[in-house]
């Protein structure tokens, strides 16, 4: 029961993270929702990376399952917008605006298995 508990914490908080990422990135950069869906897969990805890796098998944090699903289950699984990223592509592609919507899903990806890559090198270095 603790961990469904966890998962469903975790999902809410990277919810809400999710949700206010927008207005923080409008106020802060000026930049819009568009640009916050983007910016949270690729943070999520970052901390899925690293979390994964620095509290896996081989990590230096030894953290209990509950933990482990909270922040990837969780807070990741809430934060991360992959249904919504794919709406806004499919919006772009569906207004004629081909190019961007290619754009938007390349970089989206690319940037996301980028981030991936970066948390688990940061946390191979912590490991050792």
């Amino acid at each position: 029961m603790m961990l469904y508990l966890a998962v469903g914490c975790g999902a809410a908080i990277g919810a809400l993270t999710r949700y206010l990422s927008a207005p923080m990135l409008m106020a802060l950069f000026g930049l819009g929702p568009l640009w916050a869906t983007g910016f949270v897969n690729v943070a999520g990805s970052f901390i899925i990376g690293l979390f994964a890796t620095v509290t896996g098998p081989d990590g230096r944090w030894l953290v209990k399952p509950a933990t482990r699903q909270f922040v990837m289950s969780g807070f990741c699984g809430g934060l991360t917008t992959f249904s919504a990223m794919s709406l806004d592509t499919f919006t772009l592609a569906a207004d004629g605006n081909w190019a961007a919507a290619g754009v938007y899903l390349g970089l989206s990806v690319a940037l996301s298995l980028a981030a991936v890559w970066l948390g688990r090198i940061l946390a191979l270095r912590i490991n050792r």
